[in-house]
């Protein structure tokens, strides 16, 4: 393993014909038409670009997406964003994977982008339906190329290593960032306790969706923190009955990350092959969780409203990652070598 540690339905599609892959906008489109009940044309349809929008969404930020080249491709990449977020977050990411060739889908997770979410963020079936997501999307992917790569921020990326570890004759690679293998000492000590989903529903209230950034919620509901440590617990399950991951992978991840150690994901490595990429970030450059796929085309693209926040709190406003183009070369590289 190579480690390397450096101190909307836009229900028209979007872009020229060509190459784009009709049959699977319609299947992705669909998706959302079922969750939501309702879909509409986006507003600010881009080159290349199929946005899934509705009146449900905060903004069409928040919407999912598919990119695609002008040229046919059988490589394709699902790439799924953080718990609270959106696939805003993801397009940086998506940008370089595209780059390299590739057919990017950026779902959108239940109960996420969403002007109300206080149903969806109290649903004992969350994680669930989140995993079903990822599988409905994987599945897309899977009948639009041979080649087929996925990954994600934090949560996306646990509940990917999650299907490739049950479905590994599925996925050819892995592209994690600030991957979601372990949470904080407190967060796991937390979720052992009898009964805490209902004191966390109970503490979460009516779980609030508008604040300083238009692009995530303003918190991370207890509640749907607790669902996730689920899915956490169950990779570390099927790991403990022998499963491993029969694919290269290439994982980011800071060492000053306070909320997913950087131990999860090396322990998760310890347990695959040798063809693996670690990038991972001095503790000194203090990069926070949630700005390691930030650059400073996102950031200020995110219109972040500091003064709704405490700037004296760790993290609390957004920064770029400062060795983001150290990040995207080394995944380039990845994926150059691993994805001709």
């Amino acid at each position: 393993m190579r480690r390397v540690t450096i101190f909307l339905c836009a229900l028209i599609w979007t872009g020229m014909a060509g190459a784009a892959p009709d049959a699977a906008m319609d299947k992705f489109a669909s998706l959302y038409e079922a969750e939501w009940g309702q879909v509409q044309p986006c507003r600010t349809p881009k080159l290349n670009q199929f946005k899934v929008c509705s009146p449900l969404l905060r903004n069409e930020g928040n919407a999912p997406y598919m990119l695609y080249g002008d040229k046919p491709t059988d490589k394709v990449a699902v790439l799924v964003h953080g718990l609270s977020d959106s696939p805003f977050f993801m397009r940086e990411v998506a940008r370089i994977v595209h780059e390299q060739g590739f057919t990017v889908l950026v779902p959108l997770l239940p109960g996420h982008g969403l002007r109300d979410a206080d149903d969806d963020m109290e649903d004992w079936d969350l994680a669930e339906r989140w995993q079903q997501h990822v599988e409905e999307v994987l599945d897309i992917a899977r009948e639009m190329g041979d080649t087929v790569y996925a990954g994600g921020f934090s949560t996306g990326g646990a509940l990917v290593v999650e299907q490739a570890l049950t479905q590994p004759q599925g996925f050819d690679g892995l592209l994690l960032f600030s991957g979601a293998l372990a949470l904080s000492d407190n967060a796991e000590s937390m979720s052992r306790i009898w009964g805490i989903k209902w004191v966390a529903r109970i503490i979460d209230g009516k779980y609030r969706t508008h604040g300083a950034n238009p692009y995530k919620y303003p918190s991370v509901p207890g509640f749907a923190g607790l669902e996730l440590m689920d899915v956490i617990e169950s990779i570390r399950e099927l790991l403990e009955e022998g499963k491993t991951l029969e694919m290269p992978v290439f994982a980011a991840h800071s060492q000053a990350d306070i909320t997913t150690p950087v131990q999860g994901i090396e322990a998760l490595l310890e347990r695959t092959g040798n063809d693996n990429t670690l990038f991972v970030i001095d503790k000194s450059y203090e990069v926070c969780h949630a700005d390691l796929i930030v650059n400073t085309s996102l950031l200020t693209d995110m219109r972040f409203n500091r003064v709704l926040v405490d700037e004296r709190e760790p993290c609390a406003v957004p920064e770029a990652n400062p060795l983001f183009a150290q990040m995207e070369m080394m995944l380039t590289s990845f994926l150059t070598s691993h994805a001709e």
